[in-house]
């Protein structure tokens, strides 16, 4: 059966977006648009430090994504419900996760907010002042657009949702959020150990530096 998308709401109730057809092949179709333009930003940042300028919209873009994947699982399965996504590799489950990875710390939502805002800016700031290699760049950002997604939800919901269940293995249930996190923290692990000493670790020091002058010409 063909998919489709739609919009639902207006000024007396809230705007939902729901899902006819097959949910699983519209979120895959979804993702895959939104990836192949997050591919592109790759592709297109690789002469002249322009991943510098492309990396913060590539972070940008995991939001959307995420966002867009929970906003169409959300509209087309109720709490607990599943539907067929990738048969034997992956189905779709909607899950409320009001805890960490794991489900720790259930219930600390607004400890974990202000975990999460204080590691992004810190992942921030390394990303703008410190990291220059194109690997280490790409990484912080894409752990930082799925941090944001996931703190969208704890923001405006208490929660995070989450849809994507493992099929072949017993795995708790993550979020395209999550995958993305994942994916930067495993770069962000190989920059650090093969580039960062050769490339980066100047920065810091400069940077460094930088501030024990400023803090000795106010003395």
């Amino acid at each position: 059966m063909n998919s489709s998308i739609g919009i639902i709401g207006g000024a007396d109730g809230p705007t939902a977006i729901f899902v006819t057809g097959s949910v699983g092949q519209t979120v895959l179709t979804v993702f895959a648009a939104l990836l192949a333009v997050l591919a592109l930003l790759v592709l297109a940042g690789r002469r002249r430090r322009r991943y510098l300028r492309l990396a913060p919209p590539g972070a940008v873009l995991v939001v959307l994504a995420d966002q867009c994947v929970k906003a169409l699982t959300v509209g087309a399965l109720a709490q607990g419900e599943t539907a067929p996504l990738l048969p034997g590799l992956l189905r779709l489950e909607r899950v409320h996760n009001y805890g960490a990875a794991w489900s720790s710390f259930s219930g600390e939502r607004w400890l974990l907010i202000a975990v999460t805002a204080v590691g992004l800016g810190a992942l921030v700031y390394l990303a703008v002042r410190i990291v220059r290699h194109p690997l280490g760049v790409w990484a912080l950002w894409l752990v930082v657009g799925g941090g944001v997604g996931n703190l969208l939800d704890r923001v405006r919901l208490g929660y995070v949702v989450d849809m994507l269940a493992a099929e072949f293995i017993n795995f708790p249930v993550f979020n395209v959020a999550d995958i993305f996190v994942t994916c930067g923290t495993v770069a962000a692990a190989v920059y650090y150990l093969a580039y960062y000493e050769k490339y980066d670790a100047k920065n810091w020091e400069n940077a460094n530096d930088g501030a024990h002058t400023a803090d000795n010409g106010r003395g």
